[in-house]
Parts: structure tokens; sequence; C-alpha cells
């Protein structure tokens, strides 16, 4: 029999999941958003949160609404090679390529940097990547204990930083908004709809949905009626919080650019912000909350990574890996934040959209069947456009292929033009489905 989950340790799960999605990419983007949105903050806002809240959230719920045991089992339900490819990709794109190194970066840039001289030079950064990594790989090694160390100590440090901010913010604002700026002006809740993107956490809650069903059976929850509860209400509580941050640093920004003026990134508006409103001590207590937040990010990142490919590599222990991501991370980490996101932004343009299509396609599983065709129709088509977003934001763009998608395909404008091919592809396999069995 199912053993009752405490309310307390639901909302430690609720608060490990806040503390897991809220890293690096969380806290830069928002700001950005606010100060370029202006007076159609609120409406980029919502956009936002649809992919940045919502859809992770929604992610973690198909998962454990699923009952695979992990992300292969789950992708599999396309095609045994496509699973194990897709989750490859996955777990090297949220783990070791960009999202761990972006963690350790981000909080070198915030955390230490604006102390140093100008031009401090590469050992500053190599000697905190070590620093930082170190401590990561640390936390790493014990994975049983992860619910206890971020739910339980370095969630609350994080909020109670984060919330003294904004709390400031909201009741001083710095001025008044102003005018939206670029795609802003005419299509400001599909580009926060895409800026949602960068945030990788639509494809980490794919990941970290495994931690939340086996932190529950280990607990002695197995009935998968208990576990869909606790699951509900566990990412309720993170939705929450996670929209009231969000929309207060997207205020925040907004209402900064009369006083600062605009700024060329989230990182330097926090900064400046935190500067405004409490001097140098702003920056220490700014760096602070960067360091925490983007550390049980990568605490998370390496702890599934790890788990993930000893599964896949059995011969290679958890450890190993976790400390090979570890140093790996803290490599590439020294390449710099605008290296990484500009490398990041055409490889999730293209894999995004992938994701979401499987997302709601294992809610709707039940409907078709599990037929295999659907989801290969589903997600071939979403491919077939979503790579060219990719090839777009790389640079590479192909004029003749951009001119048909505009021409026949809606949203392709707004990037959100592989939505229609998504439900098309997915009739169509089950139309050929039912005509193979007939």
């Amino acid at each position: 029999m199912s053993k009752k989950v405490p309310g307390s340790f639901t909302i430690i799960l609720g608060l490990m999941l806040f503390a897991l999605f809220f890293g690096a990419g969380n806290l830069i983007f928002p700001p950005m958003l606010g100060q370029q949105a202006g007076e159609n903050i609120w409406i980029a806002n919502a956009g936002f949160l649809v992919t940045g809240v919502g859809l992770p959230l929604v992610a973690i719920i198909a998962f454990v609404y699923s009952g695979e045991k992990d992300l292969v089992s789950l992708s599999s339900r396309v095609h045994p090679v496509f699973g194990i490819v897709y989750a490859v990709i996955l777990y090297l794109a949220i783990g070791p390529f960009f999202a761990i190194p972006r963690a350790g970066n981000v909080s070198y840039e915030i955390g230490l940097k604006p102390f140093l001289s100008a031009e401090p030079g590469p050992f500053p950064l190599i000697l905190f990547t070590v620093i930082f990594f170190a401590i990561t790989c640390l936390l790493s090694l014990n994975p049983s204990k992860i619910i206890d160390v971020i739910g339980k100590f370095l969630t609350p440090i994080k909020l109670t930083f984060i919330g003294l901010l904004v709390i400031v913010a909201i009741a001083f604002p710095i001025g008044k908004f102003q005018s939206p700026q670029s795609d802003y002006t005419t299509a400001a809740f599909f580009k926060g709809f895409q800026e949602g993107y960068l945030t990788l956490d639509v494809l980490v809650a794919c990941v970290f949905g495994i931690i939340i069903v086996n932190a529950l059976k280990d607990k002695g929850i197995t009935n998968k009626g208990s576990i869909m509860k606790v699951c509900l209400l566990a990412t309720g509580l993170a939705a929450v919080v996670l929209v009231v941050i969000y929309t207060a640093l997207s205020f925040m920004g907004a209402s900064s650019v009369s006083e600062l003026g605009y700024l060329s990134n989230g990182a330097e508006i926090l900064a400046r912000v935190s500067d405004h409103y409490f001097g140098r001590w702003g920056m220490v207590f700014l760096g602070l909350m960067i360091t925490v937040a983007c550390l049980t990010t990568s605490v998370g990142l390496i702890t599934s990574c790890s788990t993930f490919f000893h599964k896949l590599m059995p011969r290679i222990s958890y450890k190993t890996f976790a400390i090979v991501l570890s140093i790996f991370s803290a490599v590439v980490a020294n390449i710099g934040l605008t290296e990484l996101i500009s490398i990041s932004v055409p490889v999730l343009m293209a894999i995004y959209p992938i994701t979401i299509s499987l997302v709601f396609l294992t809610f709707l599983h039940p409907l078709f069947s599990g037929k295999r065709e659907v989801y290969i129709g589903s997600l071939v088509l979403t491919f077939c456009v979503s790579i060219f977003d990719g090839f777009n934001e790389a640079g590479l763009q192909i004029t003749a292929v951009n001119d048909l998608f505009h021409k026949v395909l809606p949203f392709y404008e707004v990037g959100l033009g592989w939505i229609v091919p998504s439900l098309v592809g997915g009739l169509l396999g089950l139309l050929v489905s039912t005509l193979r069995h007939k």
C-alpha cells in the first residue's frame, strides 16, 4: 500500500523544483525582457510565463502521467533509435555543453567580476570556475541528499536574497515604463514566448520529473494516483513562486530604463539595479543571490546527467561521470557567457518545438492508442520547420525556404511556424496507421 505523503515533504518538493528551475537564464532574461518591452511588459511577460513556467511544469506532469521510468523510454514511443539519440542530445544541451557551464559563467560575471579591475584577464575566471564546479561536484556525489540540500537549505537562502530585492524594487520603482523596443512593439507576446526558450526549462523539465518520481518512491510512495497528486501540488507551488519572481524581475527591468538607460544584458541590469538600491553592498547581495541560484541548478543538472549517462554506459560509475562532467563544464564556462548564448540559441530553436510537441503527444497518447505513426508524423514535420528556425538564428538563412514558409505557415514570422505542421503531421500519422491496420 502506498504511504501518505506528508504536507511538509510536498512543500520541500515544490521548493526544490523552484530552486532547480530558477537558475542562470531565469535570472538574466526577465529583466532584459522588461527593459525591451517597456509599456508592453505585461503581455510580453505573459508570453514568457507560458514557456518559462507553464510548459516546463506541464512537461513534468506529462512525464509523471506517462508512467515511464526515464526520458529514453518516453521518447522511444517515437522509435527506439530516436529515443536514445534525442535523450543524448537533450542531456548534452542541458548539461555540459550549455546549461551547466552557463551557470558557472553567469555566477562569475555577476558575483565576482564587478569587484575586479576593468581587464581582469583569464585567471580569475579560471579560479572561480574551478571552485564553483568543485562545490557542485561534491554536492552531486551524494544524489540521495539532493532533496535535503536543495529543498531545505539552499532554497530558503536564495528566496531570502531574491525576496528582499523584489520587495524593494516594487515598493520603490526606479522610474516609469518607456516605449517598447524592436519586436516588442508589434509582437510582444510572441517575442516573450521565444525568450522563454532561452531558460532551457522545458528541456530540463523532462529530466527533473525523474527526480520527483524517485524522491517519492524513496519515501515509499508507489501508487500512480498519489504520485500524480503530489506532483500537481508541488508543481503548483513552484509555479506560483516562479510567476511572482519572473514578473517582479520583468517589472524591475521595465522601471529601470528612465534612470539607468538601455543596458546590454540582464546581468548588467541586475547589477545596476542592486547598486541603485543598496550601493556596494547591493553588489555583494546580488553576487550571493546569483551564485546560490546557479549552484542549485548546476547540482541538479550534474546529478541528472550523470545518472543518465551511467545508465547508458553502466561500466562507468556515476561518480566518474559527475567528476568528468564537472571538469568539462568548468572548461566550457571559460569560453564566455556571450559565446555560450550565441551558440545555444540556434540549437534551442531547433529542438524546443520537438520537445513541446512530444509533451502534448504524451497527454494525448491514450486518444490515439499510442500509435507510433502519430508520433513520427508530428515530430518529423515539426523538425522540418524548426531546423530552419535554427538556421535563421545561426545566420544561415535559406531565402527560398523562408519565403515559402512565410506564405504557407501561420505564425512563421514569430517563430511558431512549426505548430500547424505538428498538428497536420500527427493527423497524417493517424491516417496512415488506420489505413495500414485495415
